[in-house]
């Protein structure tokens, strides 16, 4: 084939793919409406969204009784399975069954696709761990020259040790371990009291990073190193820590993507420092789709490195469907080229460029929508995916079926992507399903809007459960529920 040298390049070459591509994960969130531009795309999930309506979405019809600790779990079963493993090699070229691509992998991922035939496409899995830590990114980040909040690196044995090593920060603390999702990892810590909490958590890690506590906002920004630079998307805010979404203090329930996103001096900033850590990632090894999480400081305007994420995102269906993505072509498929066997030069600067511009980002939003609730129940009722609308009064209603959040047509429609279903169990931190809609979420001050409001009470309005008598059953339900409440599936 000849070298690829356009974006109309790639859009045909995707677009004519006869090799099978795979996204392996517990749902197809991530990567929704990917499979519009990438021909022989599909979507092995361990959940079933859509009811059998969606045809590039595989699900095995058995289940087989697993308690899961991670996303890599998960994705192990999948790959392990007979019918997966049955509908890959019905599609595979002889010992070629194609391209996976992964939320979360590990080693042994690996070695089922190797076995498999699958080639994945991402960096390795002990690489991909590596960058992974929260303690190494603040270290590429100053090799780099991208900043992060002041901040002490440590071993910490106690609280006295702790204000120790960081009495230059002050006396309110922000302590992260080196992995894991923020909403469980990150401790406020501004007494005694508030160490012991979390005590057993922060002595048991090797090192632990301790953040001067800023007033700041929260926003993400996705991209992907490539061997002809590092391609930057949009400065997107944040929801975090809204009690009406999400049980974790600091945990992320949402993101809003519209072009003032901050101001322009910021947005400048944050994309200078994401194409920095980009091509410093390259050295490091590291190549493909990435997300960074900026922490704006809003009483100076600084722009802080918050962390890593070295992989698709939650953020990544906002940035898949944005203005910019449907004019050329999605982020993700920038990865995917990276990974292909295929020869390509692309003019990064200039793409850069053009995606900068406000009017390349239209407006949407998205809420995850968790069960903040200490209770446990089994769901007998629960909404189904598809567009959904919002009546004068606030009241919603189901419009019709559909798999692509572009079917909401305008602020007054949103795609409901259901997660949990009629027969799951509902227990706290359990993920209900996503809400992604045109138009802003928050106001200026970072509030839900009485929208956002709207549309929360409506979607949790058509959950309905049975609840659990025996407390014995609670504690083996949470258990055997898919996260189980201790690791996010999205």
């Amino acid at each position: 084939m000849n070298k690829i040298t356009s974006i109309a390049d790639v859009r045909r070459h995707f677009r004519n793919n006869k090799e099978p591509v795979y996204f392996i994960s517990a749902t197809n969130f991530n990567l929704l409406g990917i499979g519009d531009w990438v021909g022989s795309f599909r979507h092995i999930n361990y959940i079933d969204c859509f009811d059998g309506q969606q045809r590039n979405v595989f699900v095995p019809k058995e289940k087989f009784p697993r308690d899961f600790e991670s996303i890599e779990d998960i994705n192990n079963y999948l790959l392990e399975h007979k019918e997966v493993i049955d509908f890959i090699q019905s599609r595979a070229d002889g010992e070629n069954a194609g391209v996976a691509a992964f939320l979360m992998f590990d080693e042994h991922t690996e070695e089922i696709c190797r076995q498999l035939g699958l080639r994945v496409a991402f960096p390795p899995a002990a690489l991909r761990s590596r960058m992974d830590n929260k303690i190494e990114t603040v270290r590429i980040g100053n090799k780099a020259g991208v900043p992060s909040v002041p901040n002490v690196l440590a071993k910490v044995g106690s609280y006295r040790e702790l204000l120790e090593v960081s009495k230059e920060l002050g006396d309110d603390l922000v302590v992260q371990t080196a992995y894991g999702d923020s909403g469980h990892t990150t401790f406020f810590i501004a007494s005694e009291d508030d160490y012991y909490k979390h005590a057993e958590e922060i002595e048991a890690e090797p090192e632990v990073k301790i953040m001067k506590r800023i007033n700041c906002r929260g926003s993400a920004i996705e991209a992907c190193a490539t061997r002809c630079g590092t391609v930057v998307g949009p400065l997107m805010t944040e929801l975090v820590g809204f009690k009406s979404l999400t049980p974790y203090k600091g945990g992320w329930c949402g993101n809003e993507m519209f072009a003032g996103a901050f101001s322009q001096e910021v947005r400048d900033k944050a994309r200078e420092y994401t194409f920095k850590f980009g091509e410093a990632l390259r050295e490091e090894g590291y190549r493909g789709y990435f997300e960074l999480d900026f922490l704006i400081d809003m009483d100076n305007g600084e722009v802080y490195l918050g962390e890593l994420n070295p992989r698709v995102t939650g953020a990544s269906s906002l940035t898949n469907v944005a203005a910019f993505a449907h004019s050329d072509i999605p982020l993700f498929l920038f990865h995917l080229l990276e990974f292909s066997e295929v020869d390509f030069e692309l003019d990064i600067e200039e793409i850069n460029e053009r995606w900068s511009h406000p009017e390349s980002v239209d407006s949407w939003s998205q809420l995850v929508i968790k069960h903040t609730d200490e209770s446990v129940d089994l769901l007998t009722q629960a909404p189904r995916t598809g567009v959904w609308r919002m009546a004068e009064d606030g009241k919603i209603g189901y419009d019709h079926y559909s798999y692509h959040p572009h079917a909401a047509e305008n602020e007054r429609e949103a795609f409901f992507l259901r997660i949990s279903g009629p027969g799951d169990f509902r227990y706290e931190g359990a993920d209900l399903g996503i809400l992604i809609t045109r138009g802003r979420l928050m106001d200026d001050d970072f509030q839900l809007t009485e929208r956002a409001k709207a549309w929360i009470e409506g979607i949790r309005g058509e959950y309905a459960g049975q609840p659990l008598q025996d407390p014995a059953v609670e504690e083996v339900a949470v258990t055997h529920a898919i996260g189980g409440g201790n690791f996010k599936i999205l």
